[in-house]
């Protein structure tokens, strides 16, 4: 099927990056700064800039051609941040000049260009930071059919090729070599229809939600997407803004939620959502302002889509809470713990036919929309869930709230192969799994400490039977990482009560 494109004419080549510029190449160091395990990303200018974008947009020109027979074109889109539009002009100049065909998305959500990738089978790219500061720009890329690029045979491709110069730089095209065109296209109204495909929207009016699209990419999507729901939607920080004046485009943070919350206080709404800046994120809060752990939502959601689909198996990271796959068991659901990550989560779903996947930092995966993560496709099934139910969604929470967590707290990785070592034999005597970090079952209470795949930290997650042992167990661990990353002893679990 042909990829439509908008009303306005084909244009030419986009701007290049200035004379001279494009050809110079980054070194190792320069790459390997913002190379990260599923993505790119950097501060803007230091870190990644016209130079860094163009050496890449050659890379992934070449790493397509390898991987994708016949790519023909690639397409690009960007977010809100300031200097996206040079960067992607920097990268798309250097596909044009490797001779192929460049589709410009403009402004465009992660999970919109997922869904462009998937319904028109072509790679594509979209620069974003995500949730990061202001000053940082990055890429996202996935190959056609919104599949992943692994970290290892995919990225690491990447990078060596960028190393190379991608077989030629930006400039004079080798004999034979037609420079690719690049076309507009604006998927916002067809990617929107998509994803309202999802639920019966007859059940969704009435509902009041407030969204916090924290001048994301969010404010473009949400209004296109409920705009013929019968939903009562309020828009928080709605003006696409890259600087993020209001507060951080980052929803994990429990402080960036106050607003939200208050609003809901104010509202009497029914379901409160924020967004992180390229929206593939949602969290939720309750009509009481109350917020949803990432394994709630993963739990609801799960649920949902084994109504739909009986028996499907469901996959949540490692570091999710128990009760998901208890759920999704007590729903005729098969379970299966995955490590972190959006690569690999993907990898795994089209490997094993997996329905639905969740991560407990706000990513949720379906296999019907290419089995990618979307923010507000989410926030339309759980609605549905609402809606279905007529229940508050306080109520509906409460059979998933099982245990008590810690939530993720985050430790200075100074030494963070020598703590996990520490914390391993430490609990020897309690069950153990490696699939992503350690996670250590210690009968009425059990966690998890990994490295995380973005940020020189460890994380540690631990869930127990009732708040007082949570409490308890998270300020031991928290004691005995910090011990173990100053390299001492750690004594035997037996001592446990006694560590300070």
């Amino acid at each position: 099927m042909t990829l439509p494109l908008s009303s306005a004419p084909a244009s030419g080549p986009v701007p290049g990056p200035a004379p001279g510029r494009a050809s110079s190449l980054v070194d190792a160091a320069a790459l390997d700064a913002v190379m990260h395990a599923n993505d790119i990303r950097g501060r803007v200018p230091e870190q990644f800039n016209e130079e860094t974008a163009a050496q890449l947009g050659r890379a992934f020109a070449a790493y397509f051609k390898e991987v994708a027979p016949q790519p023909g074109r690639v397409l690009v889109g960007r977010d809100m941040r300031s200097g996206g539009r040079t960067l992607a002009e920097a990268f798309s100049d250097a596909v044009l000049s490797a001779g192929l065909d460049v589709v410009d998305l403009g402004l465009t959500s992660t999970d919109m260009l997922y869904f462009a990738s998937g319904r028109f089978a072509s790679p594509g790219v979209v620069f974003t930071a995500s949730h990061n500061p202001p000053d940082y720009n990055g890429i996202k890329a996935c190959l056609p059919g919104a599949a992943p690029i692994s970290p290892g045979g995919g990225l690491a491709r990447v990078r060596d090729l960028a190393l190379q110069g991608g077989g030629k730089p930006s400039g004079a095209l080798p004999a034979g070599r037609v420079r690719g065109r690049c076309r507009q296209a604006d998927v916002l109204e067809e990617f929107a229809a998509h994803v309202r495909s999802f639920v019966d929207a007859e059940r969704l009016v009435g509902l009041r939600v407030v969204a916090d699209v924290a001048n994301g990419m969010g404010a473009l999507v949400m209004p296109a997407v409920f705009d013929s729901l019968g939903v009562e939607l309020e828009v928080l920080y709605g003006e696409l803004d890259g600087n993020f004046p209001n507060h951080p485009a980052d929803p994990l943070v429990e402080a960036n939620l106050a607003p939200l919350r208050s609003r809901m206080r104010e509202t009497g709404a029914d379901v409160g959502l924020a967004f992180d800046g390229d929206a593939d994120r949602v969290f939720f809060v309750d009509e009481q302002a109350s917020p949803l752990s990432g394994s709630v939502v993963g739990a609801l959601l799960a649920v949902s889509v084994l109504q739909r689909k009986p028996g499907s198996l469901v996959l949540y990271n490692a570091v999710c809470s128990r009760a998901v796959g208890e759920i999704v068991r007590e729903h005729g659901g098969k379970g299966m713990p995955t490590r972190v990550g959006h690569t690999l989560i993907k990898e795994v779903m089209a490997s094993t036919g997996a329905a639905f996947a969740c991560e407990h930092s706000g990513h949720y995966y379906f296999s019907d929309n290419y089995r990618s993560d979307s923010g507000v496709l989410a926030a339309l099934v759980l609605l549905e869930v609402v809606g279905s139910e007529r229940l508050a969604l306080s109520r509906l929470r409460q059979p998933c709230e099982r245990y008590a967590a810690s939530g993720e707290i985050n430790f200075a990785a100074a030494n963070p192969a020598a703590a996990v070592a520490a914390l391993s034999e430490f609990y020897s005597g309690c069950p153990q799994s490696r699939l992503d970090g350690l996670s250590v079952d210690c009968g009425d209470w059990w966690f998890n400490i990994r490295m995380s795949n973005t940020e020189p930290l460890l994380r540690l997650n631990l869930e127990a039977r009732d708040p007082q042992e949570c409490s308890k167990r998270t300020e031991e661990l928290s004691l005995l990482i910090k011990r173990a990353q100053s390299g001492l002893p750690l004594g035997s679990e037996g001592d446990a009560d006694g560590v300070s």
